[in-house]
């Protein structure tokens, strides 16, 4: 995996969400395939990676996961092996955590969507090439 400081070559966005602990986090996107955990210098901020994909998590405590209006969009080049990696989890289809089905969209993406523990939406997918 690369150092974040060869990453800087370009602009890059990294969603920043909420928590109710930085450690159980951890441990449900460890099964999604992504590597990290607990800042060094502050365990109630994580920083989890998946290839490029870099996700930013910070302590909550008073999270309500139902309630909860976080997420964010991950345009990744082969959304058939991330929905594959995160199928072997066997999420189910609804309640929390929960994922949804690959499909293709309207408005020209293929994609799936995953809301975690803490309730937070990851809709993940790639462009149709038509």
């Amino acid at each position: 995996m690369k150092s974040p400081t060869a990453m800087q070559n370009y602009d890059l966005a990294i969603p920043t969400l909420p928590c109710r602990s930085v450690s159980e986090a951890t441990e449900f996107y460890r099964q999604l395939g992504f590597e990290g955990g607990a800042h060094e210098f502050n365990n109630e901020y994580g920083i989890l990676r998946r290839g490029a994909v870099e996700l930013h998590f910070f302590t909550h405590r008073e999270l309500v996961p139902a309630e909860s209006s976080a997420g964010c969009y991950i345009r990744v080049l082969n959304v058939e092996s991330f929905y594959e990696a995160c199928s072997a989890v066997g999420l189910p289809s609804s309640g929390i955590p929960r994922m949804d089905r690959l499909e293709d969209k309207p408005w020209g993406l293929r994609e799936f969507a995953i809301v975690d523990p803490d309730g937070n939406l990851l809709r993940i997918g790639q462009l149709i090439h038509g």
